[in-house]
């Protein structure tokens, strides 16, 4: 049985991710991206998606980006 890092349920199937070389063991994909998708640096939701970039900033989408003051970012239609 392996230990959930995110919630502590011990599961005989774990889901294991490997980032940056160090592995993470989780019992569900919700709990893996609780504790490895990066969150918007506007409105702090977990962004499971590719988000857009402005600088060392992540958001979740243009319109996060733009409140935030970035300036030129698109959604991709």
């Amino acid at each position: 049985m392996t230990r959930c890092e995110t919630c502590g349920n011990e599961y005989a199937r774990p889901i294991t991710v490997t980032v940056d070389g160090e592995a993470h063991d989780f019992d569900s994909f919700e709990c893996a991206i609780h504790a490895l998708a990066p969150t918007c640096g506007h409105c702090g939701i977990r962004i499971v998606g590719h988000g857009v970039e402005s600088g060392v900033h992540i958001y979740c989408g243009a319109n996060c980006a733009r409140q935030a003051g970035a300036r030129g970012l698109v959604d991709h239609t």
